[in-house]
């Protein structure tokens, strides 16, 4: 049985491999977030990453989640955050008690599972404006899509965070329904 940390590792994996393939002329490109370029999207990964991190190690992320985190490596700083963020999702009681996130504290099962959603639809994001789809791992979005709709998902369609579900073209691939499900209109290409 996949757990949710085993999950985090693959959508690391996977964004891990995107990342890798974003060229610096692609960073200023508008994200499937409003208002985001590719770099600001990014950005904001990483420094999720680092502060899931340390609430996870009751350490110090050392910056805010608006702060800028990538600096003059991009990639440089999502491959240490990763490392960090894999490591604190990996101890043995990193699911147990509650972690504070930005809206309130909320027990560490549902922070995985929110983190996990972070890493994987960014993931997805990035790899529809590089034009690099072919990385997507496909069971990972099938997983998280069937779990998000057994869920009252509602809560989370808002400004900022998701939009109303919009139908995904009939044959959709599971990222492109995944991102539907979300609210992120994108054309299968």
């Amino acid at each position: 049985m996949t757990t949710v940390t085993d999950q985090i590792d693959r959508a690391l994996d996977m964004t891990g491999a995107i990342v890798k393939g974003i060229t610096d002329d692609r960073l200023a490109a508008p994200s499937l977030c409003p208002g985001w370029e590719v770099r600001t999207e990014l950005n904001h990964l990483v420094g999720g990453m680092r502060i899931f991190a340390a609430e996870l190690t009751g350490t110090d992320a050392g910056a805010d989640h608006d702060s800028d985190w990538l600096g003059t490596d991009p990639y440089g700083a999502f491959a240490a955050a990763a490392d960090l963020d894999r490591a604190a999702w990996r101890r043995p009681d990193a699911l147990e008690g509650t972690v504070r996130l930005g809206f309130g504290a909320v027990p560490g099962q549902m922070a995985a599972l929110i983190h996990l959603t972070e890493l994987l639809v960014h993931g997805v994001d990035l790899a529809v404006v590089t034009d690099q789809e072919h990385l997507v791992d496909q069971d990972s979005c099938a997983d998280l899509l069937a779990i998000m709709q057994s869920m009252d998902f509602d809560a989370f369609r808002r400004p900022g965070m998701f939009g109303p579900a919009l139908p995904a073209p009939a044959g959709a691939l599971a990222h492109h329904r995944l991102l539907a499900f979300l609210g992120r209109a994108v054309m299968p290409r």
